[in-house]
């Protein structure tokens, strides 16, 4: 989690952000720290409105993160084989192509 954790969370795009696991599985570790980075103060001040809703079920449910963007769009991604980077680069990847802003920053 050392080197995810000092990726810059930017949730300007984002609208809510459902996150439900198992905490007693083996494979929540990376749902878990998606969840820390995500919920952290430094990326909750990119999006005040922005919802980080988790749920924590005993019912050896896999883990799964439903992020819903502003303009309706769903991403929906199953934590149980999923590191948290790759999750985190799934994330970013979809939030910068959403971000107009974002866009003309990389190409300049």
């Amino acid at each position: 989690m050392a080197a995810t954790s000092k990726a810059k969370v930017v949730l300007k795009t984002v609208k809510k952000i459902a996150v439900q696991f198992c905490p007693f599985e083996l494979n929540v570790r990376s749902t878990r720290e998606f969840l820390a980075m995500v919920a952290s103060e430094r990326a909750r001040l990119t999006n005040m409105n922005c919802e980080v809703i988790s749920t924590v079920k005993h019912d050896k449910s896999e883990p799964v993160v439903d992020i819903t963007y502003v303009d309706g769009e769903r991403l929906v991604m199953k934590g149980a084989n999923l590191t948290s980077t790759e999750m985190l680069i799934a994330f970013q990847s979809r939030c910068t192509a959403k971000d107009p802003q974002a866009k003309s920053a990389a190409k300049k």
